[in-house]
This record gives C-alpha cells, structure tokens and sequence, in this order.
C-alpha cells in the first residue's frame, strides 16, 4: 500500500468540545446507518509533503461490516485496496495482487489494518481502542470526531484522523507522520443486506 495511508488531514482542525467520550460515541452510533452494507463514491485529496499539488483519486467503495473495506480507485489509475482486520491487499487494473500485508506476519499491520476499518466503517468502538476521541454533535444529525493515537508506535503512522458525517459517514481528514495530509469525500450512500458476488470474491 502507498506509503500505507489512504487518507489525511489538516492539523489546525477546528476546536472540538470536551464530551464525555463513552456518551458522545452511543450518540454518534445511534446516529449512523446500521445495514450490513455501505457502499459510495469518494473523492481522495492527498498533499504530500513539499509538494504543492494534492494529488487526487476518485472511485468507489464498499464497506461490509462483517468483512471489510473495498476501496477501488477508478481514477487517475486503476487499482483495488481491500482492507479486512487483519490483512491489506492492493490489487493492480487487473486483479492480480501488487501486495498483501498479514497481520500474522507482520504485528504492525494489525493497527493499520484495524484502523483503516475503522474508520472506513465508522467503527467506533474498535477506534476507542487506539485512540483519544473527542467531538461534537452537529444538529440534529451531524456530527464530528477528532481520534489521537494513544500509542506511540501507531502516532509515527497517524497523528491525527478527523471523521465527520450524519447517517453515514462524510469525510475523513488524516494527518501522518510523515507530514502528508489526505482528504475524503464520500457521497451517493446505498445499503443493502449482503454483498454482491463480484464484491464477494474481493475478500477472496
């Protein structure tokens, strides 16, 4: 995986509230669509350090709450990322497999791994597992969360994740150690029950 970062975010984000985190995540949960399901399109915005220009992706996702993450970039290039709990694989245009990270082979990739799923499917509770989170709640169906790493290993690869959305989840902004920023926009939300045998076989 590039650098091993999807996503990134500004560093002077805006103040967040000092919320009770255990209360502020059941509300921030009861908010969020709950279908086994979720899939969308993204708009991916990553700034690398000491260049001016983000570079930016678009293409569609599928989050299956009980799997994973598909994430396929259409453009600029063609590529697939699917992310479970324990592993990472990217896909090159024709499927074959460019990489693969295990969690059992390499300890590291179990917080990366865990991390991108969770924020990929608004998964709070795994999330409060590596992370400090604070927020807000925005009207009556918004809301916004601010994650620190509480460990100094995962903080080399992530300073700080940003979440924000209502129903389903919106953007994610995310600051890395490296100094690069990314930016996602996710839209055109739909659910469903199950997956799709074309997106099935993904997680293969």
């Amino acid at each position: 995986m590039r650098r091993r970062s999807l996503l990134l975010a500004a560093l002077s984000a805006p103040a967040f509230a000092a919320e009770p985190v255990p209360a502020l995540l059941r509300e921030v949960r009861q908010r969020l669509a709950n279908e086994p399901v979720v899939r969308g399109v993204f708009e991916q915005r990553k700034t690398v350090k000491g260049f001016r220009n983000p570079l930016v992706s678009t293409g569609d996702f599928v989050v299956a709450r009980d799997r994973g993450v598909v994430w396929r970039t259409l453009q600029p290039f063609a590529s697939t990322l699917v992310v479970t709990r324990d592993r990472v694989l990217a896909r090159g245009a024709d499927g074959s497999v460019a990489r693969r990270l295990s969690a059992s082979e390499e300890p590291a990739v179990r917080a990366i791994s865990e991390t991108l799923f969770g924020v990929m499917a608004a998964d709070l509770q795994a999330l409060a597992q590596r992370f400090t989170i604070e927020g807000e709640l925005v009207g009556r169906e918004g809301w916004k969360l601010a994650l620190l790493p509480r460990d100094a290993a995962l903080a080399r690869w992530v300073q700080r994740v940003e979440l924000e959305g209502e129903h389903f989840l919106r953007g994610v902004k995310l600051a890395e150690g490296s100094g690069d920023l990314t930016q996602i926009h996710l839209a055109r939300h739909t659910t469903s029950a199950a997956l799709r045998p074309e997106e099935e076989s993904q997680f293969e």
